[in-house]
């Protein structure tokens, strides 16, 4: 393909999605770049200025203004880094939380009018072309840590869900369908009811596919939240996906107000074990049991919820 051709799709795609009149396309205030920051603020765990700043590719005087605007509308706050004093931690307030929320909403309505018109068999063609595209051009070198993306999930995806803990699970660990049919009961409660204020599901993304999940729910005791369902695929691991993912529950728990984290796991998971000890997780509790089709010890971790 020639450099014209590139060129020219690019000048198409553009026009098609808005970019160039973006805050009128989302009948929103905020500009492309403007509304990515956002994004990133609401999605991402890693919200220091200068990391925000090589995600996104960001001049450090462009961004700085940016977040100057939006410090000054009230969307976000700065502080030192706890990581590095030196640094500046961005994180969103409630109405820059409810401004991300907006945002995003929109732009799934303008994509999905984008697509109300094409047919079943011409999205397939459409998404699997579009994962050619990332596939030839980020193929220059290995997926890092950096290349997944956090999100909440498409159409489809709490069933990736339930799929994907069968599968992986009965490969590595001899799991039978009992756990599948745990797992379809926790997301099926879940897509049935639950706020969205307090509960939420993370989908972790790599090269335009799922690769890892988690939930944060409500626990039956009241002011605690419990981490259900982490997960991260064999080929994905070694990239931080499941530290991320735990890190965006307690992140969000704390931001919602609750106490403290609950979780319930099984002694042969080690990896998980690790991730929940890094981030403070304590053991409270074990007892041997006999599930899905193999005997197991089964775990409870807690995690208090303090000042941070």
């Amino acid at each position: 393909m020639s450099v014209q051709e590139i060129r020219s799709f690019n000048r198409f795609y553009t026009n098609l999605i808005g970019a160039l009149d973006y805050s009128r396309h989302l009948y929103a205030p905020y500009t492309l770049t403007e509304s990515r920051v956002l994004y990133e603020l609401a999605h991402s765990v890693r919200t220091d200025a200068v990391d925000l700043r090589a995600e996104l590719s960001l001049d450090a005087g462009y961004l700085s203004r940016i977040l100057a605007r939006f410090e000054e509308d009230g969307l976000v706050e700065r502080a030192p880094s706890e990581r590095d004093p030196r640094r500046r931690r961005v994180s969103l307030t409630a109405r820059g939380r409810q401004a991300a929320d907006l945002l995003d909403e929109r732009s799934r309505e303008a994509v999905g009018a984008l697509l109300g018109g094409v047919s079943a068999g011409e999205r397939e063609r459409l998404v699997a072309a579009m994962g050619v595209v990332r596939e030839v051009l980020g193929r220059r070198r290995a997926p890092e840590g950096a290349d997944v993306l956090l999100r909440e999930p498409g159409a489809g995806e709490l069933g990736w869900i339930v799929q994907r803990n069968g599968a992986v699970y009965a490969s590595e660990f001899g799991w039978n369908a009992d756990y599948e049919g745990l797992v379809a009961r926790i997301v099926a409660d879940f897509a049935q009811d639950h706020d969205p204020h307090v509960e939420r599901v993370w989908i972790a993304e790599l090269d335009g596919r799922p690769v890892g999940c988690v939930m944060c729910v409500r626990d039956e005791v009241p002011g605690v939240a419990r981490l259900r369902l982490l997960l991260v695929e064999p080929d994905a691991r070694g990239l931080g996906v499941g530290d991320r993912l735990v890190r965006a529950v307690v992140a969000f728990a704390r931001s919602v107000g609750y106490r403290e984290v609950v979780l319930w796991t099984n002694d042969v998971l080690a990896s998980a074990r690790g991730i929940y000890e890094r981030h403070g997780f304590v053991l409270v509790a074990e007892k041997a049991h006999r599930s899905f089709g193999v005997d197991l010890v089964g775990q409870d971790w807690r995690l208090p919820l303090g000042d941070e």
